[in-house]
């Protein structure tokens, strides 16, 4: 939890991509967890439209990061997937400015899921993971992704771009599209990926969507155990009706209402039948001063994440 909390609280020109991948492939090195680092030129030949879009306004490259945790045998693998946008401007869809001060807390999934990852290899669980995520800043260089362009994701979807500030579903779409390939057991992702899920949960739950229940039960269960909140919301057909596109295939936003479960059914087109479910921690991941705890990253997850890998395990 503290590594996750320091990552989130690292000032932003001081964790770039490469920066954050690195620290991350030490991290893992050291726990004799396997570690993949792609580059852009490799993201660019593995099909992640969404990710390259994404970085095009920045001069610092992307990074994609694979870790491999396995203390399972032959248990089947789980995936975690974070999103790692380690600052956020908006790009051309600018945040005003008092919005932009926290936004070095957009990789707090990307956080989450490392420390849980090497929470696993510390705590020996007889379990298996795969933990994921892409890391760029989304900024407003003169080469940034402007809206009206078109993506081809890494599952060849094609996805209408509307507003630049939606960009977290974008990496995220090509990250969970190559999980998918690696067929695991289930998929569990993080994102602090909307500002609709702090409206209609507050600051200390997170919204908890999924296609299947017996994922979304054993998360809600972790969470009991652990004393953090999540809250199943729904996910039904209706709400795909709101990222249709006129010139692709879905578009990146819905309409003004519902924010936080369109996002989600737009991640939901690129998980397949493959058990998944979503956390947006947008609220918990972040917290003002109080008497309970200091500003800053929270670390909110680790714990669950744990839980639910050594329920896992069993």
């Amino acid at each position: 939890m503290n590594l996750a909390r320091e990552l989130v609280n690292t000032p932003p020109s001081d964790k770039p991509p490469a920066v954050f991948a690195t620290r991350a492939k030490e991290l893992a090195t050291k726990e004799g967890i396997g570690v993949y680092v792609w580059d852009l030129e490799q993201l660019k030949a593995e099909r992640f439209g969404g990710v390259v879009a994404v970085a095009s306004g920045s001069a610092q490259e992307p990074r994609f990061v694979r870790l491999e945790y396995r203390g399972g045998g032959d248990r089947p693998t789980i995936a975690l997937v974070g999103k790692g946008v380690t600052f956020d401007s908006g790009g051309l869809s600018l945040k005003p400015s008092a919005s932009m001060e926290d936004m070095k807390c957009d990789m707090a999934g990307a956080a989450t899921v490392l420390a849980a990852c090497l929470a696993a290899s510390k705590l020996k669980l007889p379990v298996n993971v795969d933990a994921y995520f892409a890391l760029t800043e989304n900024m407003t260089g003169g080469a940034a992704m402007k809206l009206g362009d078109v993506l081809t994701m890494r599952n060849g979807l094609t996805v209408e771009v509307l507003n630049t500030d939606a960009e977290g579903r974008l990496i995220l779409a090509d990250v969970l599209s190559y999980a998918v390939e690696r067929k695991p057991s289930k998929i569990v992702d993080l994102a602090t990926l909307t500002g609709a899920v702090i409206v209609a949960l507050g600051d200390d739950i997170a919204g908890l969507f999924s296609n299947d229940d017996g994922v979304a039960d054993a998360i809600l269960s972790a969470c009991r155990r652990t004393g953090e909140r999540a809250w199943r919301m729904p996910m039904d057909d209706d709400f795909g009706d709101a990222i249709k596109s006129k010139v692709a295939e879905i578009k990146n936003v819905g309409n003004k209402v519902g924010g936080a479960i369109t996002a989600a059914k737009f991640l939901e087109r690129f998980v397949g039948e493959t058990p998944w479910a979503h956390l947006d921690i947008a609220g918990p991941a972040w917290a003002d001063d109080s008497a309970q705890q200091d500003a800053g990253g929270t670390g909110a997850f680790v714990r669950t994440l744990v839980a639910l890998l050594t329920e896992a395990g069993g």
